[in-house]
């Protein structure tokens, strides 16, 4: 291409400092260096991470910065060593990294590799620097992707090939329907005939209901206070919904009467302290499985009756639903992500019912 070796300029929406509004800004694109690779964003997902950095709510994240980590892109270019894409490839930058040799990524436990940003937030490539400047100064890496921009630098440990067919929304399986989904199939192993209960009935919230129902549970359970969206909870394989305001009693309560003492797995989607310990209460004693998907404030710590535990249940927590672990396959090489959601098909339909609107850079705020 053109551009290959050269700085590229283009629009890009700047977090300045927290708590205002993003900046669409023209920035200049460093070319990748090794093992790096340069896209180009074609659609970007918007994540209530991204907010919750924005805010601070996500701790220690280092401004300015390129907010937002899931998306779809083309590679315009690629720096020395890179070998599992080139040029032209249809691709997804990976929030959580893969590098292939350290202990998590050698295990089938664990995605957690340990080159992701979770940790140090650095908001630097691993030399240390960042490939992003506007007016001048350094702009920092979100999550190791920045995707609320026309063109971005990753690592080749952070980027996995998709189908050229694959459609703009497969941008949501960077984070939102990875998470959810892979929460059900990877980190609970729900099981056919089972009963779920899936607290928070966002985008994470309908994927996770996704991966109950392919993985053959008998009655899914969504609890949410907006009712406008049962309707698509149940389009997307929920049994029922639930509204906790109307009920008089607790509604862990609840969920016992209507499962003959709790659910086999529940899933908390809402990133809320307190419905954390209620997702943990709704499962059956003895067995039941409660997997923990929503970020909270790292000043909010988590409080619950040991009780609980003793008793037999199972409380896990789950980064973008294990789906590195299982899209890679010990070989980052042979990525197919169409495979994992069963048919090209099932990309399309479920992740358009899941979006809820399209919008132009320049309209992100």
């Amino acid at each position: 291409m053109a551009t290959t070796g050269k700085i590229i300029k283009c629009r890009a929406a700047v977090a300045w400092e927290p708590h205002k509004t993003l900046s669409i800004e023209e920035i200049e694109v460093a070319p990748p260096k090794s093992h790096e690779v340069r896209i180009k964003i074609l659609a970007s997902g918007i994540c209530g991470s991204d907010s919750s950095a924005l805010s601070t709510v996500l701790s220690d994240i280092k401004f300015p910065v390129i907010l937002g980590h899931e998306a779809v892109g083309i590679v315009e270019s690629i720096g020395s060593g890179v070998t599992i894409v080139k040029p032209g490839d249809k691709v997804i930058p990976l929030f959580v990294p893969y590098c292939g040799v350290c202990r998590s990524c050698k295990s089938t436990n664990s995605n957690m590799c340990h080159k992701n940003e979770f940790g140090s937030r650095s908001g630097l490539m691993e030399d240390k620097t960042t490939r992003f400047t506007c007016k001048g100064k350094p702009i920092h890496t979100f999550f190791s992707t920045s995707t609320f921009t026309e063109y971005t630098v990753v690592s080749d440990i952070c980027v996995a090939k998709v189908n050229s067919h694959a459609p703009i929304e497969t941008c949501l399986i960077g984070c939102g329907f990875g998470t959810g989904y892979g929460a059900a199939i990877n980190t609970a192993k729900v099981t056919p005939g089972s009963t779920c209960a899936v607290f928070g009935l966002g985008g994470v919230g309908f994927s996770t209901i996704i991966g109950c129902k392919i993985s053959g549970a008998a009655r899914i359970i969504g609890i949410g206070y907006h009712k406008e969206k049962f309707p698509l909870a149940i389009e997307l394989g929920a049994t029922e919904c639930i509204n906790p305001k109307d009920y008089n009693k607790p509604i862990q309560e609840v969920i016992a009467d209507m499962t003959n003492g709790g659910v086999d797995y529940s899933f908390e989607c809402a990133g809320r302290i307190e419905t954390m310990t209620i997702a943990l209460e709704s499962t059956y004693m003895g067995s039941g499985i409660t997997v923990i998907l929503g970020a909270t404030p790292s000043n909010e710590k988590l409080s619950i009756d040991p009780g609980l535990l003793i008793t037999g249940r199972t409380l896990k927590g789950s980064i973008y639903g294990e789906a590195v672990t299982l899209c890679c396959s010990n070989s980052i090489q042979v990525v197919n992500l169409d495979s994992v959601l069963c048919c090209h098909l099932i990309v399309i339909l479920t992740l358009q019912n899941i979006l809820s609107f399209i919008t132009h850079v320049q309209d992100i705020n």
